[in-house]
């Protein structure tokens, strides 16, 4: 059983939609289909540190799988129709449907999504951070 942190601290501001987003991390359990992948892949010449996702969806064509984005949650889903046209001596291979979801962080963006030979795999572009420092000015007032 996974542990959610407290984000009660006195020394935490403003984290509470972390506190939320991981509530609803951990509320979506999957059962592990598809199964996944989640690599790095390092900045190169033409594009910057990227994140990439990979889906074994074997059996399913592209009609039949749709990746949406909805404030910051990546959504990927498939769905497989029943062919009633097919008589089955034996059926190991179900049609099935899925869906899987991704909290992703502020200001990640999805680059592309490619399938290919049964692996579908989903870009995200990480951005490098902004190094920001803010002088605040004092009022004096008696």
């Amino acid at each position: 059983m996974s542990r959610v942190p407290n984000l009660n601290s006195p020394f935490l501001l403003g984290f509470d939609e972390i506190e939320r987003a991981l509530d609803r991390v951990t509320r979506s359990a999957s059962d592990g289909y598809p199964p996944y992948n989640i690599e790095r892949l390092p900045k190169d010449l033409a594009h910057p540190e990227r994140l990439r996702i990979t889906l074994a969806v074997a059996g399913f064509r592209l009609d039949q799988l749709e990746i949406t984005l909805e404030e910051r949650q990546l959504l990927i889903r498939g769905r497989q129709h029943e062919d009633n046209g097919r008589v089955y001596l034996h059926r190991g291979i179900a049609a099935r449907q899925f869906q899987r979801s991704f909290l992703l962080a502020e200001g990640m963006r999805v680059e592309g999504a490619d399938l290919t030979n049964g692996l579908l795999s989903v870009d995200l572009a990480r951005p490098e951070p902004e190094r920001v420092v803010q002088k605040i000015s004092i009022t004096a007032r008696d």
